[in-house]
């Protein structure tokens, strides 16, 4: 069954975590270069219509207009269009960037070769609606790519500590990071597409700072962490940043007596072909 956006209050508690912090602080230091990976694994040649979903501040749309593709990019916060616009502008590439929402995508049907997004549509509360919308405005034949952390790396391990700070969420609530299961992507994108492959792809951080010094970067700029913040008193806020500047003290792998961490993190790549 599809489900539907129904009211401004879930709008804007989509957007959130987008709002909070600085996420395009985040996809500077440690974004960019997985996603460059991510596009060159795709292979796509000049001339590919292809939308980039909750594109941010423009880690794939940009890789994604250097090889030629006419690209659109979509985001919900306007913010991170502008900083991705300017991005752009300094290339000199053109890329059409529009503000609206995954789960009510702004274009006709089939209008695009390839449809992306890189943790970005796992986000939203309205997987169904994502995966019909998706497959909808693609033509038959054409490409879909995602990636999405899983519960199991250092991102999903980030999101289950600051779970445990928090009642639990709201009934029906649906975590993102069953989109970083195999067995749900597949039932999820079932209705719409064939030839579905997933791979788990490891990807390393790296952040020119101390881990504690990372930790403290990651809880100021990530939204999700600064929305947990908010909800806690300040006992219960110095324990949670607390449990996390030793999280990442203790995965990090970097030598003893580096000025710099070194994180192994990990997400599920998955491709599929529009029905």
């Amino acid at each position: 069954m599809t489900q539907h956006l129904n009211s401004d209050e879930m709008q804007a508690s989509m957007r959130a975590p987008w709002v909070a912090g600085d996420f395009g602080a985040i996809a500077r230091e440690i974004g960019a270069p997985e996603a460059d990976a991510f596009v060159a694994r795709m292979g796509l040649g000049p001339g590919a219509r292809v939308l980039d979903i909750a594109c941010g501040t423009g880690n794939v749309t940009i890789p994604l207009a250097r090889r030629g593709a006419m690209v659109t990019g979509l985001d919900m916060t306007p913010h991170l269009l502008d900083e991705a616009r300017a991005r752009a502008a300094r290339e000199g590439l053109r890329i059409r960037f529009d503000e609206g929402l995954a789960e009510t995508l702004p274009y006709p049907d089939g209008s695009f070769d390839v449809v992306v997004s890189m943790f970005g549509i796992m986000f939203s509360p309205l997987p169904a609606t994502v995966a019909s919308e998706m497959a909808r405005v693609l033509r038959p034949g054409g490409r879909l790519a995602l990636a999405n952390w899983t519960p199991s790396g250092f991102t999903g391990k980030m999101a289950a500590l600051s779970g445990r700070y928090l009642p639990p969420p709201p009934q029906g609530t649906i975590s993102p990071l069953l989109w970083g299961e195999e067995a749900t992507v597949r039932d999820r994108l079932k209705p719409g597409f064939d030839a579905v492959e997933t791979s788990v792809v490891a990807v390393r951080w790296e952040l020119q700072r101390s881990a504690a010094g990372s930790a403290a970067f990651f809880a100021k700029n990530a939204g999700p962490v600064q929305l947990t913040l908010d909800r806690l008193d300040a006992p219960k806020q110095a324990a949670l940043l607390h449990d996390l500047e030793q999280l990442w003290i203790d995965n990090n792998l970097a030598a003893n007596g580096e000025n710099r961490t070194l994180i192994s993190n990990e997400y599920l790549e998955a491709l599929a072909m529009r029905r």
